[in-house]
């Protein structure tokens, strides 16, 4: 999570609120049959601005997805008591006093929605997105998997002390093979893997190949599936005591699921999901084989994200019926050792105060808060003893980008304002 220096935020954002007065028309994507080339969101452009505001709302329309079923219950109806919080300023990394509507504005948001208990305190939708899109959640996939794969400990079909190479064989020798399940769960793998997006030839790079989140160049096109290029990861160094942040280790922690439980991270995912009250079915992406993209493909509506995040408020619980184990959320928001956390200046200066468990980031100087944070501007915070869930969907135009810092500190305003 990179950060750029203080001066250079507060530029950006006087350039946002400059534009924003302005009232710059965004581009009419995807408009007429067919759309013209400039205006076309296709497979190739869709990750990038200013065709990823249309096409993070509507990657079902570009690639082969897996639903997860709201279910044939109701929708579950949420309370609403619209509360200003778009006045409310919070320090910013720049130095300034920043409000929190010129930050949803200057970071690109697509929609954010403030929950109290079943309350909507705050909802706004923003460059066209409307109540009913789904958005793609990149990264908060992985705290959807933790989760459920937290449940498997609970339910006694997963043992996180047994190596990896018990469940799936074929990672016998490659970076996962001898490492724990809890090593997966935290992000403790030695593997000789750099998360770089804008490097073609990274191992990121070529995860999103074969994930099909972007065409293969000839060059990289190696893998036909996650089955295929997870095996290929080699070992950098002994497992454990450290944090490194690696998409494909979600993607192997997966595999370990599906062979355990005998059913794919959506059917998983859709024995919750289904009883939510959910306004529309959640889907991931779909990797060539028909995988799940479990590291970063999920997308769903606003309201239905922090439907999911009320359940681990409520320690598992949905209108009085066990949905999680209270033992999954426990363990989930013990949240890990924040001295190892600290050791990735990258990671700790995005999220001072944190430690990482379980596919969670949990901030061990705030009582029992937890976060899921995913590349161009996604997040879902839950702070647990004021019930306060908070979501955020955006199309930052940089993967990783100098707001970072300020949408947790905003987000961590909101909790403490309300929690008083």
């Amino acid at each position: 999570m990179s950060h750029k220096n203080p001066s250079f935020l507060a530029t950006l954002y006087v350039e946002a609120t400059e534009s924003s007065s302005a009232t710059c028309a965004a581009p009419l994507l995807m408009h007429g049959f067919p759309a013209e080339p400039e205006h076309r969101v296709t497979w190739h452009n869709w990750m990038r601005p200013p065709f990823s505001q249309w096409g993070f709302r509507n990657l079902a329309r570009l690639r082969p997805t897996i639903d997860v079923p709201a279910g044939p219950g109701p929708v579950g109806m949420l309370k609403q008591a619209p509360n200003a919080l778009d006045q409310l300023c919070f320090d910013s990394e720049c130095g300034l006093s920043i409000s929190v509507i010129d930050h949803l504005e200057a970071s690109q948001t697509d929609a954010f929605l403030v929950m109290q208990g079943d309350t909507v305190l705050f909802e706004r939708y923003f460059n066209g997105q409307q109540a009913c899109d789904r958005h793609i959640m990149f990264s908060v996939t992985k705290s959807l998997i933790g989760t459920l794969g937290e449940q498997l400990v609970s339910s006694g079909v997963l043992e996180p002390g047994l190596p990896v190479a018990y469940y799936v064989p074929e990672l016998v020798g490659s970076a996962f093979g001898d490492a724990t399940v809890r090593q997966l769960f935290d992000m403790a793998v030695g593997i000789d893997y750099s998360e770089v997006y804008d490097d073609p030839n990274s191992e990121s790079s070529q995860y999103g190949y074969a994930c099909g989140f972007q065409p293969a160049p000839a060059q990289y096109a190696q893998f036909e599936s996650l089955y295929q290029y997870l095996p290929s990861l080699k070992k950098r160094a002994s497992h454990g005591g450290f944090f490194h942040y690696v998409t494909a280790t979600t993607e192997a922690l997966a595999w370990v699921m599906e062979r355990a439980s005998g059913k794919a991270c959506s059917q998983l995912l859709a024995e919750i999901w289904s009883r939510l009250g959910c306004d529309r079915d959640g889907y991931f992406m779909a990797d060539p084989w028909g995988r799940n993209v479990a590291g970063a493909g999920f997308s769903a509506t606003l309201r239905d994200m922090a439907r999911f995040g009320r359940l681990l408020a409520n320690d598992g619980c949905h209108e009085g019926v066990e949905l999680l184990s209270p033992e999954t959320v426990a363990r989930i928001a013990a949240g890990g050792d924040p001295a190892i956390y600290a050791q990735n200046a990258e990671f700790s200066g995005w999220t001072p105060g944190a430690s990482y468990r379980s596919q969670w980031y949990v901030f061990n100087d705030h009582s029992q808060a937890l976060m899921a944070g995913g590349i161009h501007g996604q997040y879902l915070f839950i702070d647990k003893p004021s019930g306060v869930v908070i979501v955020k969907q955006s199309s930052l135009t940089d993967a990783v980008g100098p707001f970072d810092a300020d949408s947790v500190r905003m987000l961590r305003a909101i909790s403490a304002h309300l929690s008083h």
